[in-house]
């Protein structure tokens, strides 16, 4: 609960998928912040672990080993090894960064099922799926393509990509086909288990809408939306051959689930770290099964269903485990005002990022932390990259700490000096940083990270004032005692950004100790004005923080419209020529010319457009068009307008669609509706 006093505290970060490298989007959304905590535990000296690991089962894995020739093993082995070495670079902290395909894991996740299993928490229901009959094997929704029912463009089985974006089910596709095979696949039964998460409701609302009404508004609110509704049994296994493998009779060819494997990579690495040194960790079940360890689940707003209900209701149903106590979901953060894509490339890939800026780890920590997508979604630029390096770090952080250790230098051999009397402008100084470890500390407990570095950058901008104020370039010629005072203050502030910037910028925060010749700092020193005692003696100070120019941001631009225009030609050269056809197959097609009486939006449907044509016969004819988004209707009245006739009638959003607009699709998906050079007569048919 909110208010309990707890032991320990157990972090985990959501498992990165295996079949991508990590980029900007997760890092803000999952690891820094998540890090950040954990670093912030570890100053205090509070017991903690912090868990990750690659998620290395699941279709998408499946499909870009197929897709490559090679085999998913070779998949997750690549990505695991990049995406663990890119997070140590970075300074994501993890006390072990494990995998899902490890023999621990395996091994873990079928007792976890077989204990739900025989204790009866689990359904057996049969449902009727593709299967390819020249494969022999059943199909994923991915593995399905054909027409989709609404705008009648390709679609895979969940989801209608090309078109409308509508979500789907392979039933619903017309003339359904394998993507493995290209043959016609066929229904059949097939058997799985299931969690019945109806069973879990009340209890659900009970812990999350009545005993969590502290967690962030978008997880709540998340939430309680599915609560509201009628939670529906989910199956944990699936017809696959890549996975941990269902351990009951008769269930050969079903492995487990990714969603029900994947959550138990949490335990089951702690379960490898613990057993690598049960000296130093303890039990495994310490951090898991006892109410006086704190669970905090660091993801991303698409994973909050994952870890706020089926989760918890698998732990429930097995018994013995504790329900996390927060889980600060983030918004997603945009790439230039785009929505990141890791299928079109459009992302800043952490490892290009340690290749392309080494050294500047903290520099996109700080930057991130800065823009984090807390409450909503956000947006990065390199431009704000740019701005914030050299503004602030630069110009503030690291402009204060060089003319501290400098002054320092010059006028005491780089020594810190005695505390002699101190003025107004002394005691405004400590009386405005003071307070600076309740401040940060009240924020970093709420997972406020964006507003917590602001307090820390915060004793920068105090010191900088402080500084300036007192000039102590001045004052030496005829005050040097006074100086001593100055540089003594200005060194405590300094001391005080080294610890209060630790969690964010690790690095920069291990640079300036090294610099004031300090080899460790706590939590609790934070706030002091005496951590640096008089005769200590600094060790050579350097520049904290470097200008980036603009050849460096202009090099990352460079790279983002390559990445645009390698996409828009991609797009344009996969608009291939169909398969040949008949002439008479053609003529089959009653393509007409329409006159656009009317056009109007179709309300509670965003894509699309109702058209009244007057197509020749006295009556009015209405069609249905997912065109939306590329015009205003009245810019279509009164134009005159290609149809098929005799295209079969369809009901959409409740009102019959008699035919279809043609529109030719440019190579960036914009779509253009295709009219006549010359004024014809609406009726008049194509030949």
């Amino acid at each position: 609960m909110q208010n309990k006093n707890f032991k320990r505290t157990t972090v985990t970060a959501a498992l990165p998928y295996a079949n991508g490298g990590v980029h900007i989007g997760h890092l803000a959304g999952v690891y820094v912040p998540a890090d950040i905590y954990v670093r912030y535990l570890r100053l205090k000296k509070q017991e903690v672990v912090f868990i990750g690991g690659s998620d290395e089962h699941g279709v998408p894995i499946t499909l870009r080993a197929r897709k490559e020739g090679i085999t998913p093993q070779d998949v997750v082995d690549r990505y695991h090894k990049m995406i663990k070495d890119s997070f140590e670079k970075f300074g994501i902290s993890f006390d072990i960064y494990s995998r899902t395909t490890s023999e621990t894991h395996h091994k873990f996740a079928a007792e976890f099922f077989r204990k739900l299993y025989d204790d009866g928490k689990l359904v057996e229901k049969t449902s009727k799926q593709y299967y390819d009959e020249e494969v022999q094997a059943f199909l994923t929704d991915r593995d399905i393509v054909g027409e989709c029912p609404y705008c009648h463009k390709e679609a895979y089985g969940n989801q209608c990509e090309n078109g409308c974006g509508r979500d789907l089910s392979p039933e619903e596709l017309i003339n359904p086909r394998s993507k493995r095979s290209s043959s016609t696949p066929v229904l059949r039964d097939t058997k799985n288990w299931y969690l019945p998460l109806n069973e879990y409701q009340e209890w659900l609302k009970k812990w999350i809408l009545e005993e969590h009404k502290e967690w962030r508004p978008n997880v709540y609110g998340q939430c309680k939306s599915w609560l509201d509704m009628d939670l529906q049994p989910r199956a944990m296994t699936r017809d696959l051959d890549w996975g941990i493998p269902v351990p009951v009779d008769g269930a050969e060819g079903k492995v487990l689930y990714v969603w029900f494997d994947a959550p138990i990579g949490y335990i089951s690495n702690t379960k490898e770290l613990c057993e690598s040194d049960p000296e130093r960790w303890g039990s495994w079940q310490k951090w898991w099964q006892d109410e006086d360890t704190r669970l905090v689940h660091f993801i991303g707003k698409d994973n909050i269903v994952f870890h706020c209900i089926i989760f918890p209701v698998m732990m429930r149903a097995h018994g013995k485990y504790i329900m996390p106590d927060n889980v600060p979901a983030n918004e997603f953060l945009n790439l230039e005002d785009d929505k990141i894509s890791t299928s079109k490339n459009w992302a800043v890939w952490l490892h290009e990022y340690l290749e392309d800026l080494p050294g500047k780890q903290d520099v996109l920590r700080y930057v991130l932390t800065a823009n984090a997508p807390e409450t909503k979604d956000n947006n990065f630029t390199w431009k704000d990259f740019q701005d914030r390096n050299n503004n602030e770090l630069v110009a503030i952080y690291g402009n204060f700490v060089n003319r501290a250790l400098q002054l320092t230098k010059k006028y005491w051999g780089g020594v810190v000096p005695e505390c002699g009397e101190l003025t107004d402008v002394d005691r405004q100084a400590l009386d405005e940083f003071k307070n600076v470890k309740a401040s940060v500390e009240e924020l970093l407990d709420a997972f406020q990270f964006r507003e917590a570095q602001k307090e820390a950058m915060k004793l920068a901008r105090i010191g900088n004032r402080y500084i300036t104020e007192c000039e102590p370039w001045k004052v030496w010629k005829t005050d040097p005692k006074r100086v001593e005072t100055i540089l003594y203050i200005s060194l405590q502030l300094v001391a005080n950004l080294a610890i209060a910037f630790e969690p964010f910028l690790p690095f920069s925060s291990k640079k300036l100790r090294d610099m004031i010749a300090v080899d460790h700092f706590d939590w609790e020193q934070l706030g002091s004005t005496d951590i640096l005692k008089p005769g200590h003696q600094l060790a050579e100070p350097a520049l904290l923080f470097e200008k980036i120019e603009d050849s460096v941001i202009e090099t990352q631009l460079k790279k983002l419209e390559d990445t645009k225009k390698a996409n828009e030609a991609a797009e344009y050269k996969a608009k291939e020529i169909k398969p040949t056809i008949d002439f008479a197959d053609f003529e089959k097609l009653d393509i007409r010319v329409g006159h656009v009486k009317n056009c109007e939006k179709v309300k509670k449907a965003n894509k699309l457009l109702k058209f009244t044509l007057d197509d020749g016969s006295g009556q009015d004819r209405i069609i249905l068009s997912g065109i939306a988004k590329h015009y205003q209707p009245e810019e279509l009245i009164g134009r005159d307008v290609l149809f098929i006739a005799n295209l079969a009638p369809r009901m959409l959003m409740g009102i019959e669609s008699q035919g279809m607009i043609l529109s030719a699709e440019n190579y960036d998906g914009a779509l253009s509706v295709t009219t006549i050079l010359k004024e014809v007569k609406p009726g008049s048919q194509v030949c």
